[in-house]
C-alpha cells in the first residue's frame, strides 16, 4: 500500500495596491470579507499612501483598515503629507513607512506580524531613488536589516515593497533579492503590470500590483487637471480625486513554508 506525506499547506499573503482616496477605500474596505473568505490568505497588506483625499493617510483611516481585517500597512513617498499621521507612526506598530529615509525619523520601514499558530511574516518598504525624491540607498538598507533575518529559519516569509516610479529599478531589485525575500512587489505608479513571475531562486515578483480606486480617472485623480497640464502647460489647478466606483487591484503570493520561498503568484481584480 503507497502511502503519501500530506504537503503542508502553503503561507499566503495578499498585497492591495496604492489606495486612491475614498473611491479606493471604499472598494478594499468592502472587500476585505470577500478577499478572506474566497482566498482564505494568512496575511493581508494594504497600502494607504494615497487613501486620505489622494496624499497621505489618517489615523483614522488606518484604524479603519485595521478593525477591518488588515494586518499591516505600508505607505510610501507621501507618508509626511497628513501632520497627524506623524506621531502615529510610533504609535501603530502595523504601519510601515520607507526603510530608507534616515533612522531617526519617526516610525519604521518594517515590522513583523504573526499568524495564531505563530508564522511570522516581516514586511518591509523601500523606496526607489530614480525620478523621485532624494533618499539613501534602498539596496543598502534592506542589506542591513536582512542581517538579522533569514528565510526558513526565524522568519517564516519575508514580503518587500518596493515603492518608485522607474520599472528597471524595479526590476533590479527583484533580480537583486531573488531567493533572499519570498517576494519584492511595486507600488507607486498606480498601473497594474503583466509580468507577475517567480525568479529563480524562489522570490515572487510584480513591478505594480496598481492602484485601488477610480479607473476612470488618470492614476486615481479627475481627468481634467492632468488634461490641462498635459495640453496646456497649465500647473495652477488642484488635483482632486475622481469620485465615481473604485476597483481593488491586489496580488496573491504563496510561499513554502519550510523554504519561505515563493510557490505560486496570482494577480486579483475586484
Amino acid at each position: 500500500m503507497l502511502i503519501f506525506a500530506e504537503r503542508a499547506k502553503p503561507l499566503r499573503l495578499i498585497y492591495c495596491g496604492d489606495v486612491v482616496a475614498r473611491a479606493g477605500r471604499e472598494a478594499v474596505l468592502n472587500n476585505l470579507d470577500v478577499l478572506k473568505q474566497t482566498y482564505k490568505p494568512d496575511f493581508i497588506i494594504v497600502n494607504v499612501e494615497n487613501a486620505a483625499h489622494g496624499f497621505g493617510a489618517t489615523p483614522g483611516i488606518c484604524r479603519d483598515f485595521l478593525a477591518q481585517g488588515a494586518d499591516a500597512l505600508v505607505t510610501g513617498n507621501h507618508v509626511w503629507q497628513q501632520r497627524e499621521l506623524i506621531p502615529f507612526l510610533d504609535e501603530c506598530k502595523k504601519i510601515v513607512r520607507p526603510l530608507n529615509y534616515p533612522e531617526d525619523l519617526p516610525g519604521k520601514g518594517y515590522c513583523e506580524v504573526e499568524t495564531p499558530n505563530g508564522k511570522k511574516l516581516l514586511i518591509i518598504q523601500l523606496l526607489g531613488r530614480l525620478f523621485m525624491e532624494a533618499v539613501d540607498c534602498p539596496v543598502a538598507a534592506v542589506d542591513k536589516l536582512l542581517k538579522n533575518y533569514a528565510l526558513g529559519k526565524n522568519v517564516d516569509a519575508i514580503f518587500v515593497d518596493i515603492h518608485a516610479e522607474a520599472t528597471s529599478e524595479k526590476l533590479a531589485l527583484g533580480c537583486y533579492l531573488d531567493g533572499r525575500v519570498s517576494a519584492v512587489i511595486g507600488s507607486h505608479t498606480h498601473v497594474p503590470t503583466n509580468d507577475a513571475k517567480i525568479w529563480p531562486h524562489g522570490t515572487a515578483y510584480l513591478t505594480d500590483v496598481g492602484m485601488c480606486g477610480d479607473y476612470d480617472s488618470v492614476l486615481g485623480f479627475d481627468k481634467q487637471e492632468p488634461i490641462n497640464r498635459l495640453a496646456r502647460k497649465y500647473t495652477g489647478g488642484r488635483l482632486t480625486p475622481a469620485k465615481g466606483k473604485g476597483t481593488l487591484c491586489a496580488v496573491l503570493v504563496d510561499t513554502d513554508v519550510q523554504t519561505g520561498l515563493a510557490t505560486h503568484i496570482e494577480t486579483i481584480k475586484i
